[in-house]
């Protein structure tokens, strides 16, 4: 099971007329539901009038995806729970751990739209390499293509320098190298 992703979510209507759910729903971990229609009910659960002051819901908070460059006041909890869902993320780690170093490296706009457009086989061709350097990922791609070279002479050739020139499509995140073949 992935990490949680909680969100906390927010009506425009509560918060203008600063009532009791002015600061939004209790925390809500993503990953303990099936479906939008049984956040609705959790929602209801909480007093949100969701046919009244409470049909215009927002993501106030959230724990569990980066934020950098997000601004989740104009995102739908909707729209990011299907998202998540159609993704995988919410049921798979590895998908989840592709999706935290695909934002970092690129966005979650890009994110969004790569699941749009490929549903859970959003990363198929992405593939992560935790814990390693360039100097790790050239030895790594230097094996993979075959090549041989006598153990001692390794010592002169410079794999970091050979991971980065062979990375067309790798990026450093803080966790190790993302390959994105898109």
């Amino acid at each position: 099971m992935p990490e949680e992703i909680n969100i906390v979510i927010g009506s425009w209507g509560s918060y203008n007329a600063c009532n009791s759910r002015a600061l939004g729903s209790e925390w809500l971990n993503l990953t303990k539901y099936e479906s939008w229609d049984d956040i609705v009910k959790e929602l209801k659960k909480q007093g949100f009038q969701l046919k009244g002051i409470d049909e215009e819901l927002f993501v106030q908070d959230i724990e569990g995806i980066p934020s950098d460059g997000v601004n989740w006041d104009y995102i739908h909890p909707k729209f990011l729970f299907e998202t998540l869902k159609n993704s995988g993320v919410l049921d798979d780690e590895n998908k989840y751990d592709k999706m935290l170093a695909y934002i970092e490296v690129r966005s979650y706009d890009e994110f969004e739209k790569n699941v749009k457009k490929h549903g859970d086989r959003w990363d198929d061709e992405i593939y992560l390499y935790k814990g390693y350097s360039w100097e790790d990922y050239g030895r790594e791609i230097f094996s993979c293509c075959c090549y041989q070279m006598d153990e001692h002479l390794q010592d002169f050739f410079d794999f970091e320098a050979y991971g980065k020139y062979m990375g067309d499509y790798a990026e450093e995140y803080s966790g190790g190298i993302i390959e994105i073949n898109e």
